[in-house]
């Protein structure tokens, strides 16, 4: 089993940079894949962007390719998220999630941690 705790969120005016981190708990970090869901008020969970178990490879929804930089580290049991260029509409619930494989759907994610709010004004 895996516990996550996800922390960075805030507020932000648009142009500006934030850092989300996900600690886990747990021995067996390294053999999920971990990703970045986001939630805005009445709107579904979507996507953002997923990294493979060793940290190789990568996935990113189209509305944040070039902006947004994920990244892992096993060592420490911990995944980031680096947003740049942050938008309004990049104002959501961010919630870490851990699974068995890159996946853009969130069914296919078994742990899920209880989000951090981020909120870019304009």
């Amino acid at each position: 089993q895996v516990q996550l705790v996800e922390s960075g969120g805030g507020l932000v005016q648009a142009g500006g940079s934030l850092r989300l981190s996900c600690a886990a708990s747990g021995r067996t970090f390294s053999t999920y894949a971990m990703a970045w869901f986001r939630q805005a008020p009445g709107k579904e969970r979507e996507f953002v962007t997923a990294v493979s178990r060793s940290g190789g490879s990568s996935s990113y929804a189209d509305s944040v390719k070039g902006r947004f930089t994920i990244s892992r580290d096993n060592g420490k049991n911990m995944v980031y998220l680096q947003m740049n260029s942050l938008k309004p509409e990049d104002t959501a619930v961010y919630y870490c999630a851990a699974g068995p494989n890159i996946n853009t759907y969130s069914r296919s994610y078994r742990y899920w941690g209880q989000g951090t709010q981020v909120t870019v004004s304009s």
